[in-house]
């Protein structure tokens, strides 16, 4: 299959377009490395450095690859500096996501065309009552990059009606693994590892009771590929259902660096989940997708990899 992956330089995607390749599909990546890096792009694909907030470009490109499946990652996932101003989050993630899928509409090519988007199960639920939630939960995002997922996932619906191509919805949990940047907003497991292996204290906002459902990427990116032949026009949450607390993963990162220190904490931030992890019997149900890669071993792997 002929791919275009955006965001495809980032820590997550280029996991997507790793496995891609490795399946023996073409691939494309659009990137603008705001905060992807060149080095993550895998040499077979093909590279353009673009932004997706710009239409004129989105097409010119669509036009002369005529993707079968687009795989949209890019956007600015950064639940505090959305809080802080909105507007660049919603012009990445919502102007720029309607951009690919007028694109798509117009120059993809095939029978079967597909639009698989990364949404997000730890940021769109809010503070459900019910943990594991699963995919009826209403979305009360508590951020405006919560929201912009939202609005996004009905936009997709709207111009897969519109256009008449498929799509395929993830709402992910943390993710976390080899690539991700220990010096962005998210991803703690490799912020606090990148610190601990330098001997300094990391940061807890909050009491350390703070809890997500991690899942390491290379879970994430195998559910990816199942999605490019399997389920149709669905949501679905990917996740392991079980909650780790912040110091949990301080805990867990301490031990694998070899760090004896104690983390310093600060008050919580406005905005962020206190408490979420995701039901996936969907995705083991649509996709016989369940994860492998368990907290201990993903964390190594992560450290080793900083």
């Amino acid at each position: 299959m002929k791919i275009i992956v955006t965001g495809g330089a980032g820590f997550i995607a280029s996991h997507v377009v790793d496995a891609y390749i490795k399946a023996g599909h073409r691939v494309v990546v659009i990137d603008n490395l705001a905060t992807g890096f060149r080095r993550n792009v895998h040499p077979k694909a093909k590279f353009y450095k673009a932004d997706i907030r710009d239409l004129a470009l989105m097409e010119k490109i669509f036009a002369r690859e005529k993707p079968e499946i687009v795989n949209h990652h890019a956007a600015i996932a950064e639940v505090v500096k959305s809080l802080k101003n909105p507007i660049p989050t919603l012009e990445v993630n919502v102007l720029g996501t309607t951009n690919v899928l007028l694109a798509f509409g117009k120059y993809g090519t095939g029978a079967h065309k597909k639009f698989i988007f990364s949404s997000t199960g730890g940021a769109i639920y809010g503070e459900p009552k019910k943990i594991p939630a699963g995919e009826s939960t209403p979305p009360v995002p508590l951020s405006p990059y919560g929201l912009s997922k939202f609005l996004d996932e009905e936009v997709i619906k709207f111009y897969a009606r519109h256009f008449g191509f498929d799509y395929f919805i993830f709402r992910y949990p943390n993710v976390y693994g080899p690539r991700q940047n220990p010096k962005g907003e998210a991803g703690v497991i490799a912020i606090f590892g990148g610190l601990l292996k330098s001997g300094k204290r990391p940061i807890i906002f909050g009491d350390g009771t703070k809890a997500r459902d991690y899942t390491y990427v290379g879970d994430i990116a195998r559910a990816n590929l199942i999605a490019l032949r399997r389920g149709k026009n669905e949501t679905v949450n990917i996740g392991w259902g079980k909650v780790t607390t912040d110091r949990m993963i301080f805990d867990e990162v301490a031990r694998a660096t070899g760090f004896s220190g104690k983390p310093i904490y600060a008050p919580y931030r406005k905005g962020e989940v206190y408490r979420i992890a995701l039901d996936a019997s969907k995705a083991k149900k649509i996709l016989g997708w369940t994860p492998k890669v368990e907290f201990e071993e993903g964390v190594s792997r992560t450290i080793e990899a900083l």
